[in-house]
């Protein structure tokens, strides 16, 4: 495939492509579905095929192609080229790469326990050790959705800047989505995902059968013993999974460069992050936030992005201050900067734009008994069920799913569906206190038009927010 990848590249410059990349890619994989114990269906994937993107003129062309011969991708690359001198006329500036210092390197993700290796019906038992351990409970679930899924993630780029990245990754997952009925009301787990690039080791190894049944076991005391939380300004403690949706929403999209700059205006959003804003204190000294997508196994891994540039940890908050933006090379260009490798494309039939991988609250120096034993009253929200933010990434509320009542230092009784409502500067200036271990949380992150869910991972560390107004 290496030769198809070069020809593309090769027949975009004989066109007049001043740049062109050229990204293969492949994926196989399956997927189980079970409701309510019952299989509901297997499905294959296999996918593969060339996405050609180029630079005529100032001007940028995309296109792909899934017909693997040097006939379809000639006529891709023709038309990614055609494109690109058409968006060139009606452009004001050209566009420009940023400089980078490129490899020829190949990397593979090694599983210790393959799911190729692994048969449908074995695979199928995952999803089944679920249903028995949510039965075990003694919980009422009439409603148990549950998903098992693998693939693996083959892509190879190459550029005419000397780029040559051939990559192997392997992602696997398991979600659930339970419904509690108990004392005629419901309580809902929504789709909760556990995922990792990496073998079924790790699937092992999480367990999530025991994720499943600690939320029934949840969903049932919110029911049977959950009360009103209290009103106004109060101390809440987020866990990591709560911290995780706040950097992700109110930190990493905002921090999108390409966002900042107003491509996304008309699709994803706008950002009330402005460029001239990297310096500014936008939360305490104890807020770090962190976009990695270098951690090892995690959901959003990767070590280049989709053009070819090495990925590191990239920190947007340091100590508070707004430190750096997401940035691929277009747009890194835009500043004087170099791409901090946050391309990224959900596969070949797509152009790689602006996201996220890993986003997490660094970890600070309080154990989680430290968080709690200063607050005289407070709510300790450890998942959500809701939340929802403003096209400009600044006004947001979170609703609690599993939450308790924190009173004297003491975690009392559940507590119904606490409103924390406030603004993202007043979110993270109101830290005064970080935990010291994290977790992970996986998404899938959505943007772009034709719309690309790439695989994320969100957390880090509990925080301790003093006098936040929480409703009911």
């Amino acid at each position: 495939m290496h030769e198809l990848v070069e020809f593309a590249i090769e027949k975009a410059q004989e066109m007049g492509a001043s740049y062109a990349e050229a990204r293969f890619e492949e994926k196989n994989g399956t997927e189980i579905v079970m409701k309510n114990g019952n299989p509901e269906g297997l499905g294959i994937l296999a996918d593969r095929g060339i996405g050609i993107r180029v630079l005529v003129e100032g001007g940028m062309g995309f296109a792909s192609t899934n017909v693997l011969t040097k006939e379809s991708v000639s006529e891709a690359v023709k038309k990614a080229v055609k494109l690109a001198k058409a968006a060139a006329k009606i452009r004001n500036k050209p566009i420009q790469f940023s400089e980078e210092t490129f490899h020829q390197v190949s990397y593979e993700v090694k599983m210790k326990k393959d799911f190729r290796d692994i048969s449908a019906e074995e695979k199928m038992n995952y999803l089944k050790l679920i249903e028995e351990k949510v039965k075990e409970t003694g919980v009422t679930t009439p409603m148990r959705f549950l998903r098992y899924g693998d693939f693996m993630w083959h892509k190879i780029f190459m550029n005419n800047e000397g780029a040559f990245v051939a990559s192997f990754i392997p992602r696997v997952s398991v979600t659930y989505n339970l419904v509690v009925f108990e004392e005629g009301q419901m309580e809902q787990a929504p789709f909760v995902q556990r995922a990792f690039s990496g073998g079924l080791e790790l699937i092992e190894k999480d367990q999530p059968w025991e994720w499943a049944a600690k939320d029934a076991k949840a969903l049932q005391k919110l029911i049977k013993e959950g009360q009103k939380p209290p009103e106004g300004k109060v101390d809440v403690v987020i866990s990591p999974e709560v911290a995780g949706i706040a950097v992700h929403e109110s930190v990493g999209h905002p921090y999108e460069l390409d966002r900042i700059m107003g491509r996304e205006a008309a699709q994803a959003g706008e950002s009330f992050v402005k460029p001239e804003m990297l310096g500014e204190r936008i939360g305490s000294e104890l807020v770090t936030v962190i976009e990695d997508p270098t951690v090892p196994n995690s959901w959003g891994f990767y070590l280049y992005d989709d053009e070819g540039v090495k990925a590191r940890p990239r920190y947007l908050i340091k100590n508070g201050i707004i430190n750096e933006f997401l940035m691929n090379r277009e747009y890194a260009a835009y500043l004087g900067m170099k791409s901090n490798a946050s391309a990224r494309a959900i596969n070949y039939n797509r152009e790689p734009i602006v996201r996220m991988a890993n986003t997490y609250l660094a970890p600070g120096d309080h154990s989680f008994e430290e968080l709690i034993e200063d607050v005289k009253l407070g709510v300790y929200m450890v998942s959500f069920n809701e939340w929802n933010i403003d096209d400009r990434r600044f006004q947001q509320r979170y609703i609690g799913r599993e939450a308790y009542l924190i009173e004297n230092g003491e975690i009392k009784h559940p507590v119904r569906k606490p409103i924390l409502e406030i603004t993202t500067k007043g979110l993270w200036s109101s830290v005064d206190a970080v935990g010291k271990e994290i977790e992970f949380y996986p998404g899938t992150c959505g943007k772009g038009e034709p719309g690309q869910g790439v695989p994320v991972w969100m957390g880090g560390a509990p925080a301790r927010l003093r006098e936040v107004v929480l409703r009911r």
